[in-house]
């Protein structure tokens, strides 16, 4: 398997299930250059309407702590990672698999690949996928 150049990673990753340390070490091994984008906290609530567990400067002290990680940034404007591209491009995308029929992940999946970069999605265990962990901490408040 050939590595990509450079790969990205973007989302909460709020730390808080090994899922996104899973994923993270998935896309590394993949890349050469990692870079990870985590929303702000304002984005977290507009977008997931949850506050995140971990603060963001706090979940980008973690990753930057990461050996697998080679920079992260905190996306403060808008969650799309096209406005990403453009602003800082990426050779991959990296997701677990709980988005992959999502039918605006299918139109950015699209732009992206018509602009050179691809897409790749890991298998998640129900356990891990970001979007079960959610609903269960919905359902036991």
């Amino acid at each position: 398997m050939e590595k990509v150049h450079v790969g990205l990673l973007m989302g909460v990753f709020d730390l808080f299930h090994v899922g996104h340390l899973k994923l993270i070490r998935n896309a590394k091994e993949r890349c050469e250059y990692l870079r990870v984008a985590i929303l702000s906290d304002e984005l977290v609530m507009e977008y997931k309407k949850h506050y995140p567990v971990i603060p963001a400067e706090e979940r980008k002290e973690v990753l930057e702590a990461l050996r697998d990680v080679d920079e992260v940034v905190i996306i403060e404007d808008t969650p799309s990672r096209l406005t990403e591209y453009d602003r800082r491009p990426f050779d991959a995308f990296f997701s677990g698999n709980d988005y992959e029929g999502n039918p605006y992940w299918i139109y950015e999946q699209q732009e992206l690949r018509k602009r050179g970069s691809d897409v790749v999605f890991f298998p998640y265990t129900e356990s891990q996928s970001t979007t079960k962990i959610i609903s269960k901490i919905r359902n036991t408040k």
